[in-house]
């Protein structure tokens, strides 16, 4: 069996109590076909042969009895299994989304955001295809399969080795079927992926967009995708629409084969009609599992195009993992050291043997050309990266050796891309200490500046801020970051261009709210705005991913260095009184 199957079918078993009720259910439904085709040639025998009259008037009656009966059982099995499918599924759509997040930073360097929220989506929506679909109907028509097989063996085993001869011939197209409708499945979600990338990136830049009047541009590359989409679709209804009528046709060889004999020992006294007739009729419902077979084979393809490409994504390799032996460590002190660290991808070399300190509650600014390796740099820190030689120390702990959570706590981000969600403010700050109460999310934005503006909005705290926080302007939205940041109170702090996009009154006020989260922290400060620096610790001056130059602001600006000329191309137009 194919392992993707295995897999797939594995996250079923802990609803086993649920398919048990669905097979028996099944079984009585699959047996139900074949005890109609047995009792076909006695009923009729006893009613036109016999002349009995009480039977033929019971039949009717019989018949509404047992399919009462089958219908009960058919709803059974049908909605326990389907509701196991669809509880197995909630599983893997919880595993490959929570095990997607696990994932380290490499990983997300190399996906695109609308491919992975394809595979959460319509990979896992045709997988659900075929676990709530296919496995509901997979036993039951195997149930009927073996009971009517039963019944045309029972009756005339030579015309029944008839049908058993030609039901093989159909297993090679129906296999080589399966594997092209696979393959296009497969390829066909590959696109899929590409066309979600397309609305992820035209949705979430929709200003940019407009104000440079691209509508069309987007217009006619969404129009292109969706155009090969429809080309490697075309594929998959080709194989699966031909599927089922090179089947019938095969059977048809069988049909015909048992007319022309079974009509033959008719006609020569060897087998009565009504025998005959229950042979037929039984063939006839035989190759109707058959079929239903064969479709639930080529939906169980479809499937396992869309599991490879889930289970791959699962399956993906982090780059950056905890060793079995790893410390817990509780809140640091916040000294770091950086030995001699070297980072890059592949052959290009973004940080090259770089050793630094910092010690406990200063603040080190990291500076330079764009390129030069700062936000690499403050990503290693974090380990959100491994580096490729050298060591970063915490507290004299190498960053490998430790958990990851003891690692996360130690660390607060506020980025240049104020990173909001779609909820209510408390719960956007609340993300820095999840079990925080209302009074520490209050006190947090308070430091933060924000408390005023926050009591303004329509409910207060409670207010939804929209899609990363559209409903706020820049500097409200740095400053509900900062309140994050604040409340998880960690011991060290890294500022990525926290105020590059403000203007110079939305800046001063974030800046006031940057001193109360700096204070008695070990801060990196990201800047391109050398006048939010100059009264850093020490300033490290970063070019092509090696330092130049550090020391204070004063010991730098004395000199020759890169910091002097970038000083005075920064101040060198501003009047005087300018800020």
């Amino acid at each position: 069996m194919n392992p993707v199957l295995i897999r797939t079918l594995a996250y079923l078993k802990p609803y086993w109590g649920l398919l048990v009720i669905s097979a028996l259910c099944s079984m009585v439904v699959g047996a139900m076909d074949g005890a109609f085709a047995y009792l076909v040639e006695p009923v009729l025998k006893k009613i036109f042969a016999g002349k009995d009259t009480g039977i033929f008037l019971l039949v009717p009656v019989g018949i509404i009895a047992l399919f009462v009966l089958r219908g009960i059982c058919r709803f059974t099995y049908d909605t326990t299994i389907k509701l196991a499918g669809q509880k197995a599924i909630q599983d893997i759509r919880n595993d490959l989304y929570s095990n997607t997040i696990r994932k380290d930073m490499a990983f997300y360097n190399k996906q695109a955001t609308g491919e992975l929220m394809s595979r959460m989506t319509n990979d896992i929506g045709m997988m659900q295809d075929g676990m709530a679909n296919v496995v509901c109907g997979l036993f039951r028509d195997m149930i009927s399969f073996i009971s009517l097989l039963s019944v045309i063996f029972y009756r005339n085993w030579q015309l029944a080795i008839l049908c058993f001869v030609v039901l093989p011939i159909t297993i090679y197209p129906a296999q080589l079927i399966g594997k092209k409708i696979k393959n296009s499945a497969r390829r066909s979600l590959d696109v899929m992926g590409g066309i979600g990338t397309i609305l992820q990136e035209t949705f979430s830049g929709i200003k940019v967009i407009k104000a440079f009047g691209l509508e069309g541009t987007v217009i006619d590359r969404f129009r292109s995708e969706n155009l090969a989409f429809l080309g490697q679709y075309k594929k998959f209804i080709k194989y699966e629409s031909l599927a089922m009528p090179v089947s019938e046709m095969i059977i048809s060889l069988g049909i015909a084969a048992v007319v022309w004999l079974g009509g033959s020992q008719v006609m020569s006294g060897r087998m009565t009609a009504s025998e005959l007739f229950s042979f037929i009729a039984a063939m006839i419902m035989l190759f109707n599992p058959v079929k239903k077979l064969q479709g639930s084979y080529n939906t169980i393809q479809r499937s396992a195009g869309a599991a490879e490409r889930v289970f791959q994504q699962m399956d993906a390799q982090r780059t950056v993992t905890e060793q079995p032996d790893a410390l817990e460590i509780g809140r640091v002190t916040g000294r770091v050291e950086m030995r001699a660290i070297s980072f890059g991808y592949g052959d290009e070399t973004i940080i090259d043997q770089i050793s630094l300190k910092a010690e406990p509650g200063q603040m080190v600014a990291l500076v330079g050309p764009s390129g030069g390796g700062k936000s690499t740099l403050a990503a290693l820190l974090m380990r959100l990266y491994d580096v490729n030689q050298g060591s970063i120390l915490l507290d004299g702990h190498d960053l490998r050796h430790l958990r990851m959570d003891a690692l996360n706590r130690q660390f607060a981000l506020v980025d240049q891309e104020t990173t909001l969600f779609n909820d209510t403010i408390a719960n956007n700050i609340r993300y820095g200490k999840p079990d925080a109460d209302d009074a520490e999310v209050e006190a947090a934005a308070q430091a933060a500046f924000a408390h005023d503006f926050i009591l303004e909005l329509p409910e207060g705290y409670a207010t939804n801020i929209g899609d990363r926080g559209i409903r706020l302007s820049g500097g409200q939205r740095q400053r509900i970051c900062i309140a994050r940041a604040l409340l998880k109170n960690a011991p060290i702090l890294i500022l990525d261009e926290a105020t590059s996009a403000l203007d110079t009154e939305s800046e001063k006020m974030v800046q006031q709210a940057l001193d109360n989260l700096m204070l008695n922290r070990t801060t990196f400060v990201i800047a391109h705005r050398l006048s939010t620096v100059m009264h850093a610790d020490t300033i490290v001056v970063l070019e092509k991913g090696r330092i130049v130059e550090a020391g204070s602001h004063a010991d730098l600006i004395d000199g020759s260095g890169l910091y002097s000329r970038l000083h005075g191309l920064q101040f060198s137009d501003q009047e005087p009184g300018a800020v």
